[in-house]
């Protein structure tokens, strides 16, 4: 009898009622934890992008700069970490996203990009898109490209994608959880 090969989803945990009830909590950390699912996950995050030149990787706070450090290290390229208003150091510019109940605002170093840069965005997690699409707002105003968007969930139910897909944006996710 032959062992089935583990995926990246194989690797999620998932914690009913977090943060709040009816809320289907996707882990990561049991992904990060586990060096061969890492691996796994960081590799299949390049793959879809092999025949691409990257200069930056941006990663979005918080869970995301595990994967963007990994990444850049990879391919030998800068990161840039893309936070919560008020957490970087410097000059900043910053973008305004609306979320179900409210608003926040992202921000980043306002020399994190020389004008033309290729830049992959990457997160954990892509749900409404507002975060990842206020981040890729951010680097465009700072002259950079964004080549592609990389996510290790996607929850197509929530818009995330068409939201990146609708402005102009090459979206790659290694699993999905639909109906939640």
């Amino acid at each position: 009898m032959s062992q089935q090969k583990k995926t990246v989803r194989d690797y999620i945990r998932t914690i009913p009622d977090f943060p709040q009830p009816g809320i289907m909590f996707r882990d990561v950390t049991t992904l990060f934890a586990d060096p061969r699912g890492f691996r796994i996950c960081i590799d299949q995050l390049l793959d879809p992008f092999a025949d691409q030149r990257f200069d930056k990787v941006a990663a979005l706070e918080s869970r995301g700069f595990i994967m963007g450090g990994a990444i850049a290290h990879q391919l030998n390229v800068g990161f840039v970490p893309i936070r919560k208003k008020g957490k970087l150091p410097g000059s900043t510019i910053s973008e305004e996203y609306v979320l179900e109940y409210g608003s926040a605002t992202m921000e980043v170093h306002d020399d994190a990009f020389k004008p033309g840069e290729r830049v992959l965005l990457v997160d954990d997690l892509l749900a409404t898109g507002g975060t990842a699409g206020a981040g890729v707002k951010l680097c465009e105003r700072l002259g950079a490209k964004i080549v592609g968007c990389a996510f290790i969930i996607d929850l197509p139910d929530l818009g995330g994608r068409k939201r990146l897909e609708d402005m102009g944006l090459r979206v790659e996710s290694l699993c999905s959880f639909e109906g939640e």
